[in-house]
Parts: C-alpha cells; sequence; structure tokens
C-alpha cells in the first residue's frame, strides 16, 4: 500500500515515536541488582578514603604503646588528621571521610581525657556500632532498609525525590537482604571490640578498629556483590501514569471526533 504524503512511516498512530516503546522496554530489562551495583559503586569511597578514617587510630595506638599516656597519643592522632586534611584539601575530592575521621578523633578524647583510660578512646566507636545495628535491624522491620537510602543518594534525582526508591517493592526486598549484611557487620564489631574494652587491650582494640573499620566495610560490599551477582529481579517500572493518560484519551469523546 502507499503512503499517503506527509505521513512518517516511523511515527505510531497514537503519536509516539519508535523510540518510546524501547526506552520503556530497556527500563524493563534492567534489574534491581544492576541499578544497586551502579549506584553504591558511587557512593562508595576507595582505598584512598580507607587510608584517611585507618591513620589516626593508627597513629594513637602507635604513640600510646611509646608513651602509656593518653594526651600525647590523642594530639598524635589530632595531628594525623589535620594533615590528611591538607593533603585532601591540596590534591581535590571529597573530604567527607577525613571530616569523619575529624569527629570520631575528637569524640574519642572526650572520653578519653574525661576519664583517663585509654580504652575510652575507642567507646564512641563500639557504641556508635551497637546503634547502627539496630537501627539497621529496626529499618528492614519497618520495610525502610539501610541500604536504600545509599542506593537513593546515588539517584542523579534524589535532591528532588529523595524516597521515590521506596515506591521500588523489588527494590526494597534487595536492599532489605542487603542490610542484613549490615546487621551482620555491626553486631561482629561489637562483639569483638567490646569484650577488649572491657579487658582495657587499648592495643588490640586499635588492632581490632582498624581491620573492623574500612577493610571489614570493603569484605561486606563483597558480599553484597555476591548477593546481587546472584540476583536478577526485574526493577519495576512505574508506568501507572502513562497508563492513565492513554486511558483518558480512549474515553474522551472529544478525542475521537
Amino acid at each position: 500500500m502507499a503512503e499517503r504524503p506527509g505521513s512518517d512511516p516511523a511515527t505510531h498512530q497514537d503519536g509516539s515515536g519508535p523510540d518510546h516503546g524501547d526506552d520503556q522496554q530497556v527500563r524493563a530489562e534492567e534489574t534491581v541488582e544492576t541499578v544497586i551495583r551502579q549506584r553504591l559503586a558511587e557512593v562508595l569511597g576507595g582505598w584512598y578514603g580507607s587510608i584517611e578514617t585507618a591513620l589516626p587510630t593508627v597513629a594513637f595506638v602507635a604513640v600510646w604503646l611509646l608513651r602509656d599516656e593518653v594526651r600525647p597519643a590523642l594530639l598524635a592522632a589530632g595531628a594525623v588528621t589535620v594533615i590528611l586534611l591538607g593533603i585532601r584539601l591540596a590534591v581535590g575530592g571529597s573530604v567527607r571521610f577525613v571530616l569523619t575521621s575529624v569527629v570520631a578523633t575528637a569524640l574519642a578524647a572526650f572520653f578519653a581525657l574525661r576519664s583517663g583510660r585509654a580504652e575510652d578512646a575507642f567507646l564512641p566507636g563500639i557504641l556508635t556500632s551497637a546503634a547502627y545495628g539496630v537501627g539497621a535491624l529496626v529499618s528492614i522491620v519497618a520495610r525502610w532498609p539501610l541500604v536504600g537510602f545509599l542506593v537513593a543518594t546515588g539517584d542523579p534525582d534524589y535532591a528532588r525525590q529523595p524516597t521515590r526508591w521506596h515506591q521500588d517493592s523489588a527494590l526494597v526486598r534487595v536492599c532489605s537482604r542487603l542490610t542484613w549484611v549490615l546487621v551482620a557487620l555491626f553486631t561482629v564489631r561489637v562483639a569483638i571490640m567490646l569484650p577488649l574494652y572491657l579487658a582495657g587491650e587499648v592495643a588490640w582494640l586499635g588492632v581490632a578498629k582498624v581491620a573492623l573499620g574500612w577493610p571489614a566495610y570493603l569484605l561486606a560490599v563483597v558480599v553484597m556483590g555476591v548477593l546481587l551477582a546472584a540476583g536478577h529481579t526485574p526493577h519495576t517500572v512505574d508506568t501507572d501514569t502513562d497508563t492513565d493518560t492513554d486511558t483518558d484519551t480512549d474515553t474522551d469523546p472529544s478525542a475521537r471526533r
């Protein structure tokens, strides 16, 4: 049959171009695991962030072992933190991990100087891990898993729609499974460091804090990666708006005139 003059053979009868259905198909074929992997990769820091968070603790433990005094050990940790902050500002990049070290060092100094016991410098970290563990568990029960918020921060539209990820039930289920990994991580940290704190083992507390810091987080990320690689959960595509629009067009008498 000959084509009518002026008609576009690539245009559908509903006026939409050929790419509209293709875009919907691509979004539908994209799995939840793929989305989570991409966004977590943007949120998590690399090896340099691990060094920035670990070196102040190493300096604290090293000076405490040499001097057996809390104040010089805290000064050493503070000096290392300031140096790392200066390097980060000079080379550029995110100062998030350095600022985390600044806050951690300040809290450690407050607790240790107040009691005069070096092991109290590790108490804020233990309490923080316990709080995060409980919070992660509660988030799973409430169906607002903690990992979901991490994934959401990698969304380009996060500032405009920070809770849009929760509308995808498949994404919520996968993030709940991943959040169990964080619950296990925080539980292990408290189970190892609390007995060392009660026993006053400062040197071992330093070793445990470094080992159970970013190395443990990276291990947790590896476990999450295995879970994500094994899953192929279809990504939920919200087509309610398009469906409602098409329905209104079909049922509107004026649209058929």
